[in-house]
């Protein structure tokens, strides 16, 4: 498939820059084992510019990024996540239950930078067009720059891990961010303690990829 996805109709782009491209929405992983090594000065920085070349509803750039450094947040978000990740674990079946324990769901501790990804729900930018019927769509737009973030770090050697076992009124708080802010990711970002080319969930046995056909329906 991706042979073909790179060579279809006319680009300004080569096959080759194409196939590359693909490749690494392959190999793009939600890391969780991360090395503490510091990422160089700069960095994040500048993938969080490359974050905001995505695309918005509107062109209303909603997206607000928190870089959070403070041992004292760093704390409450940990707080957070331990006793989501408890409550989590105990709604599922004993058998499941098990498996949920032995997966590792964060890179709090390990992970040398963690941003919190925030979305403006009404921003001034953009001036509501494209939202009105479809407000959600600002959050859609966020969600976006986390993925283009993604695809970034990946190129440049660094993981990311996107921890939603959390409670975001807890981060909001721990974080002190204007009330109206919604929390749309956090995430753990820095190198990863290793590469595969199989997401770990599938090598655990928690899920599958699916086939394409299986989530394609025509009307």
């Amino acid at each position: 498939m991706a042979a073909s996805v790179a060579n279809a109709g006319e680009s300004e782009f080569s096959a080759g820059f194409a196939g590359e491209l693909i490749r690494l929405f392959t190999l793009r992983r939600d890391v969780r084992h991360f090395r503490t090594d510091a990422l160089p000065d700069g960095l994040i920085e500048e993938l969080l510019g490359v974050a905001c070349l995505s695309p918005s509803v509107g062109y209303s750039q909603p997206w607000r990024f928190v870089i959070v450094e403070s041992a004292r947040a760093r704390g409450a978000v940990r707080a957070s996540f331990v006793a989501a990740n408890a409550a989590a674990a105990a709604g599922y079946e004993a058998g499941r239950s098990a498996d949920y324990a032995r997966l590792k769901l964060a890179g709090l501790d390990d992970a040398p930078c963690h941003v919190a990804v925030f979305a403006e729900p009404d921003p001034a930018t953009g001036h509501g067009l494209g939202r009105q019927t479809m407000p959600e769509t600002v959050a859609y737009s966020v969600v976006m720059a986390i993925h283009t973030l993604w695809l970034a770090a990946r190129a440049a050697g660094v993981g990311v891990g996107w921890v939603s076992i959390l409670d975001p009124q807890a981060v909001c708080a721990a974080l002190d961010v204007p009330e109206q802010w919604r929390l749309i990711g956090y995430l753990c970002i820095g190198y990863p303690q290793e590469r595969h080319e199989t997401p770990e969930l599938e090598r655990r046995g928690w899920e599958r990829a699916q086939p394409v056909e299986a989530v394609i329906c025509r009307r």
